[in-house]
């Protein structure tokens, strides 16, 4: 049976009147609907959340944080139903939808105990005044959220903007919604006032405009592409409300030469195959130093060459989640034909038996690469991987900074003083060394030139998510 999924406004499922086909990565076949909202829905969504506001942001934070690790319980005791829904519409495997489901809980977790935590401060200005300061929520914030890791990035936003005391309404993509419609209806079960989040179904160019351009939204998060932040940037600017961008990526992984060899290759395999390479903060630059690129590549194809793809439900690596991003990945193999570069392995859309009508694409890394190709310089979103020699540690920096993004960087070496040298020179939100993706719920995320700007995770979310006002006493 088909699959139908409604805007969930003011704490009930509320049909549209027009609807987008939704499909399976791993068949490439429709399995369903979701609603198609206009301006409409997000006007009775937004005005929902304003009318349930001043009760839920005046509740005591201890209250709010109850309710949050509630949720969290309740997402845990779902995953399996959670699980099948993201793996219907993202083409993960069950082990990868299950462990950042496992993340989302966590989120809420996290949120939900520092809401007794996070207060203001006291200034001194000596006896005759008492100067403090208070964080306050914004009130109606809208998170918009983008196809790759649905529900967990739906909770990395949702889930400090309640801690806060602001009321959500969120608009997931319209290739993955089901799990952010699921996610609402627990949250509702869990004692979450109805109206307190919603879900507003539908296109970026329709739904996410109009959340941005609403007068009553005072903050937005987004998660995306860099054309659509400049969108939103544009509405926001004109509104004068602040932005969370999280946005992508082209990072560099930097192999030295006095690595552990079999820590870094595994390390350099997970850093660009995970979700199909479906993630913004993806190590999908490998600089590697001269003398070893040779063996290291050589090394790197034998370990892809065990990873397993396909529609298998314990698969290493799933399918590309839409049908659009699975053709440009294909467009960036007729890039690198032209520009030169050697395939290593990979680069050709293969039609296995076992993909069947699948969006399933091989593990691609490519050699000969210089900095300044396609390849190397634009984002792919995709299972794909460039590797560029580099001499010596100011080489390496000098390659790594120049692009115009700056998520994250990983650096392998077993020289301590070089690690952090690395990590302070890379132009980069996040630096992981001797291990990719490395960090929790607990540490912040966010990125550096076109990467974006605001922090997401961790207690420096929830600065994101509340004003800090100043309040001074002359005694």
């Amino acid at each position: 049976m088909a699959t139908q999924w409604n805007h969930f406004i003011d704490g009930k499922d509320v049909a549209g009147d027009r609807h987008l086909a939704v499909f399976n990565p791993c068949s490439g076949r429709q399995e369903g609907h979701v609603a198609a909202g206009s301006s409409r829905e997000v006007d009775i969504a937004i005005a929902a959340a304003a009318a349930v506001l001043p009760e839920w942001r005046g509740r005591r934070p201890i209250v709010r944080g109850r309710i949050l690790t509630e949720i969290a319980r309740e997402i845990r005791a779902n995953i399996d139903k959670l699980c099948e829904t993201e793996r219907a519409e993202t083409g993960k495997p069950t082990w990868q939808a299950k462990a950042e489901i496992e993340i989302a809980a966590q989120y809420f977790e996290f949120y939900g105990g520092m809401c007794n935590v996070f207060q203001g401060e006291t200034i001194g200005l000596g006896e005759a005044y008492h100067s403090y300061t208070r964080r306050e929520p914004y009130g109606v914030v809208g998170v918009i959220t983008p196809w790759n890791a649905p529900l967990n990035q739906a909770a990395r936003g949702i889930a400090p903007a309640l801690a806060a005391g602001n009321a959500v309404v969120s608009k997931p993509s319209e290739f993955t919604s089901g799990s952010t419609i699921e996610l609402a209806r627990l949250a509702l079960k869990c004692g979450l006032p109805a109206g307190v989040l919603n879900v507003v179904l539908g296109s970026g160019d329709e739904v996410g405009s109009a959340i941005v351009s609403h007068p009553d939204i005072r903050k937005v998060a987004f998660t995306g592409s860099i054309r659509a932040a400049k969108e939103i940037g544009k509405i926001a600017a004109d509104r004068i409300i602040p932005l969370t961008l999280e946005l992508g990526g082209k990072s560099p992984n930097i192999v030295f030469d006095d690595a552990d060899f079999d820590e870094a290759v595994t390390g350099a395999v997970r850093a660009f195959v995970l979700n199909a390479g479906q993630i913004c903060l993806a190590g999908t630059r490998l600089l590697v130093q001269r003398d070893i690129a040779d063996e290291f590549v050589n090394r790197l194809v034998a370990a892809l060459g065990e990873v397993d793809v396909g529609p298998d439900e314990a698969a290493a690596v799933g399918a590309l989640t839409t049908r659009a991003q699975y053709e440009r990945v294909q467009y960036f193999f007729d890039i690198a034909r032209e520009e030169g570069a050697t395939v290593a392995m990979g680069g050709v859309a293969e039609k296995k038996p076992e993909w069947g009508d699948g969006w399933f694409l091989p593990l691609t890394v490519y050699t000969d690469v210089t900095n300044d190709m396609r390849i190397a310089r634009e984002e792919i979103f995709g299972p794909v991987l460039v590797v560029i020699p580099f001499e010596d540690e100011a080489d390496a920096i000098a390659i790594a900074n120049d692009t115009n993004y700056g998520l994250a960087a990983g650096i392998w070496t077993q020289n301590l003083g070089r690690a952090h040298r690395v990590a302070a020179a890379v132009e980069a939100g996040q630096v992981y060394v001797n291990e990719y993706s490395a960090g929790g719920v607990e540490t912040p995320l966010g990125g550096f030139k076109q990467s974006g700007y605001g922090r997401e995770k961790g207690i420096e979310a929830l600065h994101h998510y509340t004003h800090l006002k100043c309040v001074t006493i002359r005694l």
